[in-house]
């Protein structure tokens, strides 16, 4: 095939997306914050409310946060100079691992890039092997829940398993899983169950019982870049599996970490959560979500989930008013996410709304208004 012909085919398959109204790459390009507790975000003079992010305690912010990631900058410099094998560990890194170990009540942690670099690289480590050469061999089955994430699903496609040895078993349901735990448990030496503790087009919480195989999750893989308010990923999990990751681990020997700066904003957020203030924020965040799905609910809307995480999805069900709404609420002053196919099933079209701590009831009330004045419901729950 020629270039050009090639060329045309990404056209056509821009148009396609186009026209089915799941664009991505129209971004609103934000100029700034203004400086009040709950920042309104500034594109071109005006001034927008956020509901789409992921921030969902206020944090990126926080002037405490802020001092820590110049404090850090001004001790390691602006970036990690190196991967971590070479000269690119630094202390603030180590300082974080251990925090997040303590956190979370496990042996050890490590830091990468991302989350997505994160779970592409411990699935792959996990189900086969760094190289030819290992002693972990593929003789495992990967089970994962149907609704993962993409940084999931690609983790276990980079692992390159046979189809019969990846399964899938039903959203949210345990006794399948256990169905195929239990047929597969003499076909294969391991079995490797993974899953969103959070499923982010939903804000469902996973409610797998910790009594499937008699034990807790041997690996947590987490993300700086929402509550937390900072930027990358990490892994706790007992020291036996971090030192193997540490070997082993693509995007964690191969890629930089990330900037000390950013460690030490994730450090100080870790060390805000677990005090006074953190509780603080915690609840307002559990008060913010229960006013607005009570709001909601009062104008007449329907969720496609019923969440008590700050993700709200807001059920439409068909992709066009899902994003001529959006559109609408843009030109109010108010900045959402449409979530279509094939992200979500086709007629379960959502706008996910993202509620924070730092969110006032007026705002809340200023976004319930909005969609009350556009008068767009689902075609069904």
């Amino acid at each position: 095939m020629s270039r050009k012909n090639f060329f045309s085919i990404l056209s056509q398959e821009i148009d396609r997306i186009d026209k089915a109204k799941t664009s991505k790459r129209f971004e609103k390009i934000i100029d700034g914050f203004t400086k009040e507790k709950s920042p309104k975000a500034i594109i071109g003079k005006e001034k927008f409310q956020v509901f789409n992010s992921n921030d969902y305690l206020g944090l990126r912010h926080n002037p405490v946060l802020k001092k820590a990631e110049h404090q850090a900058s001004e001790i390691f410099g602006t970036g990690p100079g190196a991967v971590r094998f070479i000269s690119g560990s630094l202390k603030i890194h180590r300082d974080l691992e251990k925090t997040l170990a303590k956190f979370h009540e496990r042996d050890d942690a490590m830091v990468f890039s991302s989350s997505f670099a994160t779970n592409i690289a411990v699935m792959f480590c996990l189900l086969a092997g760094q190289n030819k050469d290992s002693l972990v061999d593929s003789n495992v089955i990967v089970i994962s829940d149907a609704l993962n994430h993409r940084s999931i699903i690609d983790g276990i496609r980079v692992a390159n398993l046979p189809k019969e040895q990846r399964a899938i078993f039903s959203h949210m349901n345990p006794a399948h899983l256990e169905t195929i735990l239990e047929t597969n448990k003499k076909i294969y030496k391991r079995a490797l169950v993974v899953t969103d503790g959070v499923f982010s087009m939903l804000g469902e919480y996973q409610k797998l019982k910790k009594e499937v195989e008699g034990v807790k999750a041997d690996v947590l893989i987490g993300t700086f870049g929402k509550a937390f308010g900072a930027d990358g990923g990490y892994v706790v999990a007992n020291q036996t599996i971090i030192d193997y990751l540490r070997e082993s681990a693509a995007t964690y020997i191969y890629s930089n970490s990330i900037p000390p700066g950013t460690a030490g904003a994730a450090l100080k957020s870790i060390e805000l959560l677990d005090s006074p203030a953190g509780k603080k924020l915690l609840k307002s965040s559990k008060e913010n979500v229960a006013y607005f799905k009570k709001r909601m609910k009062t104008v007449g809307f329907l969720f496609a989930a019923d969440s008590s995480h700050p993700i709200q999805p807001v059920l439409i069900g068909d992709p066009f008013k899902t994003s001529a709404l959006v559109s609408k609420l843009f030109k109010k002053n108010i900045i959402v996410t449409n979530i279509s196919y094939p992200v979500v099933p086709k007629g379960r079209d959502e706008i996910r709304v993202q509620i924070s701590a730092v969110h006032t009831k007026g705002d809340i009330d200023q976004l319930v208004k909005a969609f009350q004045e556009e008068k767009v419901f689902p075609i069904s729950a």
